[in-house]
């Protein structure tokens, strides 16, 4: 089992752009870091959609959604989420929401449940990893609980989607880490004309 964090990026460093809130999720200006998913076949059949574009950055986004077998997200990724994966929602696996404001668990269609927990970091990915069996647990964001397992040193391998753009402002993945110098290794890069895929593992 590998703890994967996985994520689109601009080539100015930036996840999301500012002003991000329940209505803007992706923040202004965003729409560059996503508009190359959108009509990849992997992620329209994830969707309930057909169609979309069979190419090398949709064999990526199927091999990652289809190793991963848990996901553990920041509460403020899911209430920006929640009404636009409505009742059916893509992870189609158990996710994990960290939370102050805890809920009962949420059953949804197609295999997605939302249970939150209130316990911390280390709770979740225990969770997750129980529930994944010999699948991955994806850290799927925001920008804050990839950083908090990071600096835990909890993630395994780190996938960068870097797109095409410049933001000048928003959301950095990086900013404020504070556990030091980590080392990684490549493990893999494919360049696309859409986006460029860096994978990196944690050298432990």
């Amino acid at each position: 089992m590998t703890v994967t964090a996985d994520l689109a990026m601009s080539l100015d460093g930036y996840i999301a752009g500012p002003h991000v809130t329940l209505d803007n999720p992706g923040g202004d200006g965003a729409e560059p870091l996503f508009a190359w998913i959108h009509n990849l076949a992997s992620w329209r059949e994830r969707q309930g959609m057909g169609g979309g574009e069979e190419n090398r950055d949709s064999e990526l986004m199927r091999e990652w959604l289809d190793a991963t077998g848990a996901v553990v997200m920041g509460r403020m990724m899911y209430d920006t989420g929640e009404e636009f994966w409505g009742d059916n929602p893509p992870f189609r696996t158990p996710v994990f929401v960290l939370t102050h404001r805890p809920r009962p668990t949420l059953v949804k269609e197609g295999g997605t449940t939302f249970t939150f927990v209130g316990d911390g970091i280390h709770s979740a990915l225990r969770q997750a990893k129980a529930a994944a069996g010999d699948r991955n647990v994806d850290i799927a964001g925001g920008a804050s609980t990839v950083r908090q397992y990071l600096e835990a040193g909890l993630v395994d391998e780190l996938q960068l989607h870097v797109v095409p753009a410049l933001l000048g402002d928003g959301l950095r993945l990086f900013g404020g880490l504070e556990s030091g110098r980590r080392n990684l290794e490549v493990a893999r890069v494919v360049d696309t004309p859409l986006a460029t895929h860096l994978k990196y593992r944690f050298v432990k």
